[in-house]
């Protein structure tokens, strides 16, 4: 096995490793971005009422 083409091997796996490292990426973007969007269905990420006045977010009587 001549230099070139060791040299040509090694350059291509360090090219495959950059794919495989940007695509591991991507999908774990997509990921995180399907679980927010069933986490949004869900209604999980409701936002808290700590800081409101008393009686906002409360339960309406409708039997009035």
């Amino acid at each position: 096995m001549d230099v070139a083409s060791l040299a040509s091997s090694l350059i291509a796996a360090q090219a495959g490793n950059t794919q495989l490292q940007v695509a591991t990426a991507i999908l774990k973007s997509s990921a995180n971005a399907e679980k927010s969007a069933v986490q949004t269905l869900l209604g999980a990420g409701t936002p808290s009422l700590a800081n409101v006045d008393a009686g906002i977010g409360g339960n309406v009587n409708v039997t009035a």
